[in-house]
C-alpha cells in the first residue's frame, strides 16, 4: 500500500473522529429514539449516508465496483452495520447508554482473539497490558452502581454481546475482504445494504405503524441528522481508512475511549453522576489505550 507525507496527519484525525463522534452517538442514539423506532432510525440513517456516500463516489468518477466487490460490501455492512451498530441502538431500549458504550469496549478484547485466530499473530505484551488495564478500568466504572439484574438488562447485554462479535470479526476481516477500491462507493454499498436489512427488521417488527412523522420533535430530527452526518459519513469512512493502514487490535481502541466521552456527555448534557470512580475508571481506559496505541507511528 502506497504511504505519503499526509498519512500520519490523517491517521491522527481519523482516530479522533472515531474516538470522538462514536462516543457521543451512545447519547444522540438515545435522544433520537425518543420519536423515531431503533431498526427504522438505523435503517433510515444508513440508507441516506450510503446515498450520500454514492453520489460522491460518481461526482468523483471513481471507478464502479464490481460483483465480487457487492458481495464482500454486504457481508461488511451486515458485520459492521447491521449487527455491529444497529443491535446496540436496540439495545439502548433497556440499559442505559453508559452501560452500553462500557460494554462495547470488550470489543478490543475480541479483536485481539479474532486476530489470533484467523491471522495465528500472538499480541505483544504492551498490548496485553493495555487490554487488561481497559479492561480494569470498565470493572471499576461497571462496579460502582447496583448492577440492574433484570429480563430487559439480560436482552441488552444479549444484543450488545452480539454485536461485540460481529464488529470484531468484521474489524479483522475486512483486511482480506474484496471491497471497492473507491472509498467513497466501499462505505457507500456497505451503508445501502445494512439500511435495506434494517428497514427490513423495521417492518417485521411493526415499527412503522408506530412512528408518526408529524410528531417527530426538532431535537430528534437534529439527532437523526447528526447521526448521519457526523455518525455515518464522517466516523465510518474515517474507520474504514484506519482499517487500511492500522494493525485492526488498534482501531479496536476506540471501544476504550467511546465510553469516557459517553460518560462524560451523560453528565454534561443528560444529568447523569459523574464520581471519583468515573475518573478512575476514564484514566485506566485511556492508558490502556495508549499502551495499545504505543507503536502507531512505527506502525504507520
Amino acid at each position: 500500500m502506497k504511504t505519503s507525507q499526509n498519512q500520519p496527519f490523517l491517521v491522527v484525525l481519523s482516530f479522533l473522529a472515531i474516538y470522538i463522534i462514536w462516543g457521543s452517538t451512545y447519547l444522540v442514539n438515545f435522544i433520537a429514539m425518543e420519536d423515531i423506532p431503533p431498526f427504522l432510525l438505523s435503517g433510515l440513517r444508513f440508507l441516506l449516508a450510503g446515498s450520500i456516500m454514492a453520489a460522491i463516489g460518481f461526482v468523483k468518477k471513481d471507478p464502479l465496483p464490481q460483483w465480487q466487490n457487492v458481495k464482500s460490501a454486504a457481508v461488511m455492512g451486515f458485520l459492521f452495520l447491521v449487527m455491529g451498530t444497529a443491535m446496540v441502538v436496540w439495545a439502548e431500549q433497556f440499559i442505559d447508554t453508559g452501560l452500553a458504550a462500557l460494554m462495547a469496549a470488550f470489543e478490543p478484547v475480541m479483536v485481539v482473539f479474532f486476530v489470533w485466530l484467523l491471522d495465528r499473530r500472538k499480541p505483544d505484551p504492551k498490548t496485553i497490558l493495555g487490554l487488561l488495564l481497559g479492561m480494569t478500568g470498565i470493572y471499576v466504572l461497571v462496579g460502582q452502581p447496583e448492577f440492574p439484574w433484570n429480563k430487559d438488562t439480560f436482552k441488552g447485554l444479549f444484543a450488545i454481546s452480539a454485536a461485540i462479535i460481529a464488529w470484531a470479526w468484521g474489524t479483522v476481516a475486512v483486511k482480506n475482504a474484496r471491497l471497492p477500491a473507491s472509498k467513497s462507493f466501499s462505505a457507500s454499498l456497505q451503508m445501502i445494504f445494512g439500511g435495506l436489512i434494517l428497514l427490513l427488521f423495521s417492518f417485521i417488527n411493526n415499527e412503522p405503524a408506530h412512528f408518526i412523522f408529524q410528531q417527530v420533535s426538532p431535537k430528534s430530527w437534529l439527532a437523526f441528522s447528526y447521526l448521519t452526518l457526523a455518525g455515518s459519513i464522517i466516523a465510518f469512512s474515517a474507520f474504514q481508512y484506519l482499517l487500511h493502514h492500522v494493525k485492526p487490535e488498534k482501531v479496536a481502541t476506540s471501544n476504550y475511549v467511546n465510553p469516557v466521552i459517553a460518560v462524560f456527555l451523560g453528565w454534561q448534557l443528560n444529568n447523569e453522576n459523574l464520581t471519583g470512580h468515573s475518573l478512575l475508571a476514564a484514566f485506566l481506559l485511556l492508558l490502556g489505550v495508549f499502551l495499545v496505541n504505543l507503536n502507531l507511528n512505527k506502525q504507520n
